[in-house]
């Protein structure tokens, strides 16, 4: 008898193990919890200024279109480039009446080695349009919490580039009115990537 009860009480526990699993994962899978890993939107984002090769240059400044800003390095061996050739696709997929009214920035958190020089030299490899900014690590820092986004320096004694910058991936869309609308993950297809800037037009 007791070693039935043992077994009953051994299997409610399984039971309940496993509903909570499967609500758990529920959960996770709802579309609600889709996009939890993207902080609030409406908490995200804000005008700011760097140096481009023009000098000081703001998000305001494009104040009436549509940004795509994309937040990297150009020491970067692999997420940047990829993510810049995806929105250089994007870019080239939109219309010219479209492309008019979109403005893709590349914001560099190196400053010590990305000048604006380099910066525009390395962003209009991507797309003639793509503007490379950059500023004191101050400046940049602000424009990384304003949009939630992470780096942090790596420093690697046995690499000639002496140091690599960790950092999140994504392509934040701003509306034109200045406001951040919509972040795309790392890996989002071009056509996506046109789809979401459309719906901003």
């Amino acid at each position: 008898m007791a070693n039935n009860l043992k077994t009953l009480r051994n299997l409610l526990l399984l039971t309940l193990a496993l509903l909570g699993g499967i609500v758990t994962a529920a959960s996770l899978m709802s579309p609600r919890n889709a996009d939890s890993d993207q902080p609030p939107l409406h908490r995200l984002g804000g005008d700011f200024t760097l140096q481009s090769l023009s000098g000081a240059t703001s998000l305001s400044d494009f104040k009436g279109k549509v940004s795509a800003l994309y937040i990297g390095y150009t020491h970067c061996p692999d997420v940047c480039p990829t993510s810049l050739a995806i929105m250089s696709q994007a870019l080239k997929d939109l219309s010219p009446e479209e492309l008019e009214q979109v403005q893709p920035l590349f914001v560099s958190v190196d400053p010590e080695r990305d000048t604006p020089e380099r910066l525009a030299e390395y962003s209009q490899f991507f797309h003639p349009k793509i503007i490379g900014m950059t500023g004191t690590k101050k400046d940049v820092d602000l424009v990384v919490n304003r949009y939630g986004t992470f780096y942090r320096k790596v420093e690697m004694k046995d690499s000639a580039m002496g140091y690599a910058v960790d950092h999140s991936s994504r392509i934040y869309l701003i509306n034109k009115q200045g406001q951040l609308s919509k972040t795309l993950m790392h890996g989002t297809m071009p056509n996506e990537v046109v789809a979401e800037i459309r719906k901003l037009l």
